[in-house]
């Protein structure tokens, strides 16, 4: 029954109420007993130990439920920019999604990057405003906002209702109800006329709807300018046709803590966000012929699933979390990695609801299930039947921009910390690990401050590892300015068989990396073209300014030779790797150093203050205006500037100011070679 079946993410800026939400959806859905609360530690799917001590989402978690005849699988996001990666891999295999607004914040940073991840991946959406009951809230602010600050288009169908600065009840503007919440939990809904008080305002609200709908359909156009009465299932058929395309965002409000309003959400949630049904069909590589396919949900059609995430697990090893496009398979049955090219068996299947697990014989085409049992699994590969080589689209992932030096306390630490590690990496694409020849020093990076404070954590409390750590670092980058050639000869006499490699290696300018081979007359036989090709990119991973990856190169192979007995692989991998190396210092390298987009919000009289300080942080001033008598600053600062601005930004505004950053570009830095 695919067509009974949602895929969803919860989606938003921090503190924006996406777990205090999904905890809610929880317990009216019979799923929990009792409500969650992220500030009291307490929450469901917050489940690990430093999210329950911070009181904030670091991992995506998921969780299914029953609504209406529909099953629902929940994945619950990270607000903080230093895990979007989370957002991506989760918007990549979601059929849609309910942004979440703060009422009184509105449009915030992150709430721009998470609305830019579901455009990526055209993922229909509901808009939630979320904390009406708070302070400064401000429903028709924020539906302006979504306008204009995202570029979509609004479709308010609830109205908030206050009874002077009292929330306490919605105009639902398709049945034309009032609603209010009653008893503590907010189980009983209450429906009634709309108070007379806010007749006219539901009245000209519906208008606009309907107004706005009748463009999209002709049915409802002419039931409408003949004044003719329009019904629900009409407006909802409408809406959600809307819904799925694109075209419109249908807007809905409520207070999660305040339990007014989930329950009209999950309804939003199962009439208007589409099954696997109603969206396009997954798009897949077949590896035998290079053709373009189309993945069609179908429990009866050939196996297909992406792995989105994977996490490491003391008892039973990796659970592979994964997407199925199509087909079904059962526990015990053999699949085939088509990205690593392995048959491996399923060892068991599980669903995960938050960190518990429901073991399960079977899953079918559109469910998100967990796979145990994988060895050699990783983020983004292709499970399918063997004999069918497809690769599904890969999920993208943002480079990091910070690093920090690591080492243990002991050298009884040393395998431990290694291991661990390695098990964060695996779950992780967005961090990286590596090693300075140099200084004997392990590094590790990420994605901010943050998102390392929390592996530090995990390290010290998961691993049980003692370790010392330094300074954080910016993780630069080196490019090249110019062209420029070299002819390199790799001659190597040992005694016996020797070594021997001749190429002739062109690098230039480029975007991301490119290798070309123009190679003919078999100067260089084809078997030994790509160990050239892996000595480049290896040569590149450490640049001849400071030692950072290089970037945006185009290398061509011009000529070269070779010899009958004594060349190889290894030989020409090695004047490969010689050339890249010889060629970057005459191709004019260049530092590249990440720069932030910053956004700050304060009051006003401490704008100059501000202004100057970003301005002494080499930081540009990209725009500013005033937002509930709250002044917004936008602009960007490069990271290498940024470090502790929490502490000197609340030392300038007495601490009543507010930022938030994410990484925008990489940018030329002119340092000393």
């Amino acid at each position: 029954m695919l067509e009974r079946l949602r895929n969803i993410g919860i989606i938003a800026h921090i503190d924006a109420g996406k777990t205090t939400t999904t905890e809610r959806i929880l317990y009216y859905t019979g799923l929990t007993h009792k409500m969650g609360e992220t500030h009291d530690g307490e929450s469901v799917m917050d489940y690990l130990p430093y999210e329950k001590e911070r009181g904030i989402t670091v991992t995506s978690a998921a969780t299914r439920c029953l609504w209406k005849g529909c099953h629902i699988n929940i994945i619950d996001t990270p607000g903080h920019v230093d895990f979007t990666a989370e957002v991506e891999r989760s918007l990549r295999i979601l059929d849609g999604a309910v942004v979440i607004f703060c009422a009184k914040g509105g449009v915030e940073p992150q709430s721009e990057t998470v609305w830019r991840q579901a455009d990526k991946y055209q993922v229909p959406r509901i808009a939630y405003i979320n904390k009406m009951d708070a302070v400064g809230a401000n429903f028709f602010q924020v539906v302006e906002q979504i306008k204009s600050r995202l570029g979509a288009h609004p479709l308010v169908i609830d109205l908030p209702v206050f009874a002077g600065e009292n929330f306490y009840g919605l105009v639902d503007l398709i049945r034309f109800k009032f609603y209010t919440f009653s008893d503590q939990a907010g189980n009983d809904i209450m429906e009634s006329d709309i108070p007379q008080q806010h007749l006219e305002e539901a009245r000209r609200q519906r208008i606009a709807m309907l107004e706005d709908l009748a463009e999209t359909d002709e049915e409802l156009l002419e039931l409408y300018f003949n004044n003719e009465a329009i019904s629900e299932d009409l407006l909802r058929q409408v809406i959600r046709k809307n819904t799925i395309a694109g075209s419109m965002v249908p807007v809905i409000c409520g207070s999660s803590y305040r339990n007014i309003g989930v329950q009209p959400l999950l309804d939003a949630v199962v009439d208007y966000l589409p099954s696997p049904l109603d969206v396009q069909a997954a798009r897949a590589l077949c590896r035998d012929s290079g053709e373009e396919m189309e993945v069609v949900p179908d429990d009866k059609g050939d196996f297909a699933a992406l792995v989105f995430k994977i996490i490491s697990d003391r008892h039973v090893g990796k659970l592979a979390f994964a997407r199925v496009y199509s087909g079904q398979v059962k526990a015990g049955s053999y699949i085939y990695n088509s990205s690593k090219r392995k048959k491996e068996r399923v060892g068991r299947l599980v669903r995960m609801h938050a960190n518990h697990r429901e073991e399960i014989e079977e899953v079918t085409a559109g469910d998100i299930v967990a796979f145990i049992g994988l060895k050699d699994i990783g983020t983004g590969d292709t499970l399918c039947l063997e004999g069918r080589d497809i690769l599904l689209e890969s999920i993208d992932f943002p480079e990091p921009v910070i690093q920090i030096a690591i080492e243990p306390k002991t050298q009884s630490d040393q395998d431990k910390i290694s291991e661990a590690l390695a098990r964060i990496a695996a779950e992780d694409p967005t961090f990286r690990l590596s090693y300075n020849e140099e200084t004997g020093q392990t590094l590790i990076a990420g994605m901010g401050e943050l998102h390392l404070e929390i592996v530090a954590e995990r390290l010290a409390t998961e691993f049980k590892v003692d370790f010392n750590t330094g300074q954080p670092q910016v993780a630069y980058k080196e490019t090249i300015t110019k062209s420029a050639e070299q002819v390199t000869r790799y001659v190597k006499q040992t005694g016996g068989r020797g070594q021997f490699a001749h190429v002739v290696l062109r690098l230039e300018p480029g975007e991301g990396f490119e290798f070309v081979n123009k190679i003919t007359g078999g100067a260089i036989p084809r078997e030994y073209i790509p160990a050239v090709e892996a000595g480049i990119k290896q040569a590149l991973e450490e640049g001849v300014l400071k030692g950072y990856p290089v970037v945006n190169v185009k290398a061509t192979l011009l000529d070269g030779s070779f010899h009958e007995v004594d060349s190889s692989e290894l030989a020409f991998k090695t004047a490969a790797m010689l050339a890249t190396r010889e060629c970057l210092k005459k191709a004019g390298p260049q530092l590249l150093e990440p720069v932030m987009r910053l956004e700050i919000t304060s009051p006003e009289e401490f704008t100059g203050s501000i202004i100057s300080n970003i301005s002494n942080r080499r930081g540009r001033l990209q725009s500013m205006e005033m937002v509930n008598n709250t002044q917004v600053i936008k602009g960007c600062v490069p990271l290498a500037e940024m470090f502790g601005y929490s502490t000197v930004l609340r030392s300038l505004t007495q601490g009543r100011a507010a930022f938030s950053m994410e990484f925008s570009h990489y940018e030329d830095h002119n340092v000393a070679s």
